[in-house]
């Protein structure tokens, strides 16, 4: 996937919805634990040196595994690359569980997943499709059937 690298730079100034400092270690062999400030912002995890503005990388979190490495670690590998891991090292076993939880909730298909479910769940409880309203009730990735069955559609992980 091609980004715009000022459009990524840009991205990265946004506010987070997480960030801290911790060790990572990138999917290269050989690769070795570094300190990095990494942030959360909407579905891309940048990553920093401590003492840069500028991000030396980013991932966008789709299509891809969230781990636990061990009880402060965990691991983000892609479904395309299972063999390539990020490994990230976290201050407690808290703050691993609730960057492990931020970054499989920032997925597009995570958020795809759900409002499907609450779509359906409307639908069931009003008999009304709750997205008629805006003027998207017809896309198809949004659709329900009958209120209680999806349309299949692509459901592969985050």
């Amino acid at each position: 996937m091609r980004f715009n690298e000022k459009e990524l730079v840009f991205l990265s100034r946004q506010p987070s919805e997480m960030a801290a400092e911790m060790g990572m270690r990138g999917p290269k062999k050989g690769d070795v634990i570094k300190k990095r400030l990494v942030k959360l912002v909407v579905n891309f995890l940048f990553y920093f040196r401590t003492d840069e503005e500028e991000p030396i990388g980013a991932l966008l979190l789709e299509q891809c595994r969230v781990e636990r490495e061990d009880r402060q670690s965990f691991s983000i590998a892609f479904l395309d690359e299972a063999e390539r891991k990020y490994l990230f090292e976290c201050d407690s076993k808290e703050q691993c569980e609730e960057w492990m939880d931020s970054i499989i909730k920032a997925s597009y298909e995570f958020m795809r997943k759900n409002l499907i479910f609450y779509r359906t769940e409307i639908h069931r409880l009003t008999g009304k499709d709750p997205l008629e309203q805006y003027g998207i009730s017809d896309e198809t990735r949004f659709q329900v059937t009958n209120g209680l069955q999806l349309m299949s559609r692509d459901t592969s992980t985050l």
